[in-house]
């Protein structure tokens, strides 16, 4: 058993809907979210960049003792983590990809959609996993041009979301996309609106907030690393963004979580 937090980082906000999966899945366990905030978005950054950002915030999140990082980033996960698990052999991470197989495995048209990054899409495992598949379904790529920033100002409900997530859909979907495969931690934000555009029409919206969950789960109980059953969880954030910026955090978190459970935490740290 072990009371340490678990480290989640992300570029920006996006992260969050995956620090969401985990605390409504692990109520015991005591998370630490640092989303940098100042940097994001990391998408069309170059991979030095990136890596050097990944590796500081990681550094962060260990200095605080956290026992396991969740990269909740597609793009620091393509970029950083093998680097990462080279550096500390000795703590598990976790990392996110594209959630390709489910996709291509259940997909009726034979077409499936996969929305990232331009630095997500480039990367080794999205590259490896889609040769896995490349001859059994067509797997078209686009990027979630604005997304990010969308998010990150709070807007996904707004007539700049609607136009932007409508003009990277519908050609999908003209293309015969029957499952769009969420590859950014900030689109799972806008998938009211994706599905708002898709409508009644037979197209499947894939994320993989809840597979990350579960290899969460796997390597706590795989490293003895399980918070005691019935523990208090703390929840902490950071940022290197600004006040409001870690105002705003906050406030996407607990609407994530809910005002009650809000109500009972209010342990936060910039």
């Amino acid at each position: 058993m072990n009371n340490a937090p678990i480290g989640i980082f992300d570029s920006g906000m996006g992260g969050l809907s995956v620090w969401q999966e985990i605390a409504e899945a692990l109520p015991d366990e005591s998370l630490i979210f640092f989303g940098d905030g100042a940097r994001c978005p990391y998408g069309d950054r170059s991979h030095d960049e990136i890596l050097q950002f990944t590796i500081e915030s990681v550094a962060r999140l260990l200095d605080e003792g956290c026992k396991m990082i969740v990269i909740a980033c597609n793009t620091a996960t393509a970029v950083a983590i093998e680097y990462l698990r080279q550096c500390y052999p000795d703590t598990p991470f976790v990392g996110l990809e594209p959630a390709v197989k489910p996709a291509a495995l259940t997909t009726k048209s034979g077409t499936i959609a996969v929305l990232a990054t331009a630095r997500a899409l480039e990367g080794e495992l999205f590259l490896h996993t889609s040769a896995q598949f490349a001859d059994s379904v067509n797997i078209l790529k686009a990027v979630g041009e604005g997304f990010v920033e969308i998010v990150e100002r709070g807007e996904e409900y707004s007539a700049e979301a609607e136009t932007a997530v409508r003009s990277v859909i519908e050609p999908l979907i003209e293309k015969g996309a029957d499952k769009i495969v969420l590859g950014c931690t900030h689109y799972p934000f806008l998938r009211p609106t994706m599905e708002r555009v898709i409508g009644d029409r037979d197209v499947e919206v894939i994320d993989s907030g809840r597979a990350v969950c579960r290899r969460v789960a796997q390597l706590l109980d795989e490293y003895d690393l399980r918070a005691e059953q019935g523990s208090e969880p703390l929840y902490e954030f950071m940022t290197l963004g600004d006040d409001d910026y870690f105002d705003r955090m906050i406030y996407r978190a607990y609407g994530c979580i809910g005002e009650e459970e809000a109500e009972d935490d209010e342990q936060t740290d910039n």
